[in-house]
């Protein structure tokens, strides 16, 4: 998604009233901001407390900013300066984490963001958990205060068309429950499921704001004490996508005898590998997607 977003900065940003800084990272991929920005573009050096200073000192002079890095350097690393220099003023800063969840996969979990939109969210801030490249040109046009966009890999199906943008969004119809699915892991539900009949699998939401937004009616119809409600999230339980729609239909007063939450579940074997050997271990890839709805939903 880092050159959807570039091309989203360049053709929605690059006005005089938008600041990028960036932690040393974007080789191959802000090439073309840095030359839109031009001086409004700074490198601004492996230092990501002074850089997330800098990004509220320019925000309080007026500056809508984004603060690049990937993601746990982004989110992580300068938690205080989040915390007391833009979430307390409320400023117009948009935290831009490369590599959600397991992404950057081989480099270890010093570099795997498993906890960040709940640290996030727990601050006040919006999280904005892209689930497709599309949605981030509508994601950037929304960005005001503080804001975490979340950045990963587009897994569609190819070729699949979508509809218009929206923070909880039908991708894939189904009469067996619903799943719901944090960002990317959306397209890879609608991989998995898409071969089965809708008479069988559940209706498959892709949610990419947090804290959660309004539950469509479509999806409260949906949910009944005798269908599953499916929850897949590339991040820890504690205060994602399953404990923040759990509370919200708990305060409905939605009852939910199947409730299935498959969540990172961080090392389990104390061994490090690619984003999709952390995917498998999790039950996240397109296998075990698909073999939880035979188990849990058809069988």
């Amino acid at each position: 998604m880092r050159n959807a977003f570039a091309s989203a900065v360049i053709e929605r940003c690059a006005d005089p009233d938008h600041f990028f800084l960036t932690g040393d990272l974007g080789f191959m991929a802000l090439e073309n901001v840095r030359a839109a920005l031009g001086p409004r573009f700074v490198n601004a050096g492996v230092a990501e407390q002074n850089m997330i200073g800098v990004a509220a000192g320019l925000a309080r002079e007026g500056f809508k900013v984004f603060a690049y890095s990937i993601a746990p350097f982004c989110y992580a690393r300068p938690f205080e300066q989040i915390r007391n220099d833009i979430c307390l003023g409320r400023l117009p800063v948009c935290l831009v984490g490369n590599g959600g969840g397991y992404a950057y996969g081989y480099m270890g979990p010093t570099h795997h963001a498993l906890e960040d939109c709940a640290a996030m969210t727990a601050l006040g801030v919006r999280v904005l958990a892209p689930a497709f490249d599309d949605d981030i040109p509508a994601m950037l046009a929304s960005f005001e205060g503080p804001t975490y966009l979340r950045l990963g890999y587009d897994c569609r199906p190819q070729g699949a068309a979508l509809d218009a943008y929206a923070p909880w969004r039908l991708v894939l119809p189904g009469q067996n429950g619903i799943l719901a699915a944090l960002g990317p892991l959306a397209g890879v539900a609608w991989r998995a499921l898409g071969q089965l009949d809708p008479s069988v699998r559940p209706a498959v939401w892709a949610v990419t704001e947090l804290p959660l937004p309004s539950i469509p009616d479509e999806v409260l119809s949906a949910i009944d004490e005798d269908l599953p409600v499916i929850v897949i999230e590339e991040h820890l339980a504690a205060g994602g996508l399953g404990m923040q729609l759990a509370h919200a239909l708990a305060l409905r007063g939605k009852s939910m005898r199947r409730f299935v939450h498959h969540h990172a579940i961080g090392y389990p074997r104390e061994r490090f590998g690619s984003q999709a050997f952390h995917r498998s271990l999790s039950g996240l890839d397109e296998q075990a997607i698909l073999a939880l709805i035979n188990d849990k939903v058809i069988g």
